[in-house]
């Protein structure tokens, strides 16, 4: 019995979507301190206490959305709103593993605790009332990529960026506007039923909003790469060779999106679509390669 409550606890915290919380690794890499041993442990760490953090918002997301959830064809069978996990022993889980992640945030950096406690702050907004508001849902939902990337900065005393907040600001708007669009598709009578904004999104707006966000995404990252502050400090002017694998990963994300009504789960199109892993792979390789070997 008690096993079986812990697997839907755990379930509930969706580990597969703690995939965006790798983005509190951004600034260690780019400040090119992977190497460092004690900033290295620092983000580890901070990575595990913001999947406890968001698990903790998925946890109370799931609790305040039983009934929309049950009218849903998908999220009807996850452990809250199926009965699996017992509503009593949810909110004691997310209580005592909040408290545990907030101090544990703090003892780590003052500013990264904050951090923590804003993102789950912001999350309890967006839970309760947010997510009803039309453009400001998927711009709270992009602020806490945000918030992870920043927090990520804050924890090895490196500046948090205007390029990574404009970057990371603008692909999160990219994913949260596909996943509307995805929401629109599975859901063709009453959308409203289960998600309210859906009332007030139209497939022509939200293909205008995805045309705007992907320009200025790819624009985002290009500029970066060629920026006299950037090119300085990563002494490196080679950063621009990336580029083409971050506009396969925008288009191919697109294709899926659009011609194989996917983009609900990012994190599953990033974790199971062959050709997303590979591009990624090579972006990665291609980035410590330039950073790092100064290829």
């Amino acid at each position: 019995m008690i096993m079986t409550i812990f697997k839907a606890l755990f379930e509930t915290m969706r580990p597969k979507q703690w995939i965006k919380n790798l983005l509190v690794f951004a600034g260690l890499i780019f400040s090119l301190k992977l190497f460092e041993i004690s900033a290295l442990v620092r983000s580890v760490g901070a990575f595990f206490i913001f999947c406890v953090v968001s698990g903790c918002v998925y946890i109370m997301n799931d609790m305040a959305d039983i009934k929309r959830d049950l009218a849903h064809p998908e999220k009807c069978k996850r452990p809250i709103p199926s009965g699996r996990l017992p509503v009593r022993i949810a909110l004691l889980s997310l209580v005592v593993l909040a408290l545990l992640a907030f101090v544990s945030g703090f003892l780590l950096s003052v500013e990264f605790g904050i951090i923590t406690l804003v993102y789950f702050t912001v999350n309890i907004a967006y839970s309760f009332k947010l997510k009803n508001i039309v453009i400001i849902d998927v711009m709270i939902i992009a602020f806490g990529f945000v918030l992870r990337a920043a927090a990520g900065a804050v924890v090895i005393n490196v500046t948090f960026s205007h390029w990574l907040l404009m970057c990371t600001m603008l692909l999160a708007l990219f994913l949260a506007i596909c996943k509307r669009r995805h929401e629109l598709y599975l859901i063709k009578e009453k959308p409203g039923k289960h998600r309210l904004v859906l009332q007030h999104y139209t497939p022509a707006l939200i293909d205008q909003m995805t045309s705007v966000v992907t320009a200025s995404a790819l624009m985002a990252y290009a500029l970066y790469t060629i920026s006299p502050e950037v090119t300085d400090k990563l002494q490196t002017d080679k950063l621009i060779y990336t580029f083409p694998f971050v506009l396969f990963a925008i288009f191919r994300y697109l294709y899926l999106v659009m011609t194989q009504n996917q983009g609900g789960s990012p994190e599953k199109v990033f974790l199971q679509d062959k050709a997303m892993i590979i591009d990624m792979f090579l972006w990665i390789v291609a980035v410590f390669a330039i950073l790092y070997f100064k290829l």
